[in-house]
């Protein structure tokens, strides 16, 4: 079988090396074809050696280049017109989060995708790694018995000065819950087996970044679960920028059930768990129960063998669709919003 061919369009993004290198390491995948319209982020990453451009438009890059996928880490706004045009031209696409900034580009996307047999992939890697696999597993056996309240601490350092200029740019971020909870809102439903039926209430705000006020630096969200349960997240940027993503509560998960509560991290090697049987909390070790990524997924429905891929472009447009939906509903102050 011949490999996929990948051409790259946007690197403004730290992620999208993450899947250039998937790719490059794939017997399945091949590069054909690099873009970046910016011209510092072209030469930063040509003299690093990182990447090898063959393309600075990409409109070119897609009438020049015999691909099967464009692989998008432009800067969040233009993502979705550009996944828009790569899907028109007949190529799949996949992302790095978030896969746009408007509902009214997922919905083209969406109907594209379906009218032409495309797939859209999304960089969402939480369902990868051994403690929120073995969560997953917990929650399916019913270690906790029934799924009452799910709370998640999905918080990250903001790095001013070194985080891409872009992100307080007006326009160019399309919003915090939209960028870090669409993980979770992918996650959730994987892990707990139930499906996210309400947006109860959203709040965004500018808290700490005064000389961007445009800019939403804390965020915070409130869901209903199908069966009733409660979600309770926050993905604001203020965890400390020296410690970064090592402090606790970065992506931490805590689950109540009606039999006991479970609670995991990320970075940690175990999880955390009491039941009403257990005289005292207990740790029970990580274990990966699947070895798959979201690439191996979406380059299995591009062959045709849905059957092996677990993230599809049905839970991505879900996952998408959920978060924007968030983002809107803090952005306009609306509550009790039915999924």
């Amino acid at each position: 079988m011949k490999p996929v061919r990948f051409a790259f369009a946007g690197f403004r993004h730290g992620h999208i090396m993450g899947l250039l290198a998937k790719v490059k390491a794939s017997s399945e995948a091949s590069l054909v074809a690099a873009f970046e319209a910016d011209d510092a982020t072209r030469r930063s990453l040509s003299e690093a050696g990182s990447v090898a451009f063959t393309h600075d438009s990409f409109e070119r890059m897609l009438a020049d280049v015999d691909c099967d996928v464009v692989a998008i880490g432009d800067v969040y706004a233009r993502r979705g017109g550009m996944a828009i045009r790569a899907l028109e031209a007949g190529k799949h696409v996949i992302l790095d989060k978030p896969v746009c900034t408007s509902l009214t580009e997922l919905a083209t996307i969406e109907a594209l995708a379906a009218r032409k047999g495309l797939s859209v992939g999304c960089q969402l890697d939480m369902r990868a790694g051994a403690t929120r696999q073995t969560l997953r597993r917990l929650l399916r056996e019913g270690a906790i018995g029934e799924v009452l309240t799910l709370s998640f601490s999905g918080q990250h350092p903001l790095m001013l000065g070194t985080r891409p200029g872009w992100y307080f740019e007006p326009g160019m971020h399309g919003g915090t819950i939209n960028d870090i909870a669409i993980h979770a809102v992918d996650a959730i439903p994987w892990m707990t087996g139930l499906e996210i039926s309400e947006v109860v209430a959203a709040r965004v705000w500018n808290g700490k970044t005064p000389q961007y006020p445009w800019f939403q630096d804390c965020a915070q969200l409130m869901l209903r679960l199908e069966n009733g349960a409660g979600v309770l997240g926050d993905v604001s940027y203020l965890n400390p920028d020296r410690c970064g993503y090592a402090v606790r509560p970065y992506w931490r998960i805590t689950v109540h059930g009606s039999e006991g509560m479970v609670e995991t991290a990320c970075g940690e090697n175990t999880l955390y768990l009491a039941t009403h049987a257990d005289a005292k909390p207990r740790e029970v070790a990580a274990e990966v129960t699947r070895k798959a990524d979201y690439l191996d997924d979406f380059l299995s429905e591009i062959r045709g063998e849905p059957a092996q891929a677990e993230l599809t472009t049905a839970l991505v447009i879900r996952a998408a669709r959920v978060a924007l939906t968030v983002q809107r509903a803090a952005e306009e102050g609306a509550t009790h919003i039915a999924l």
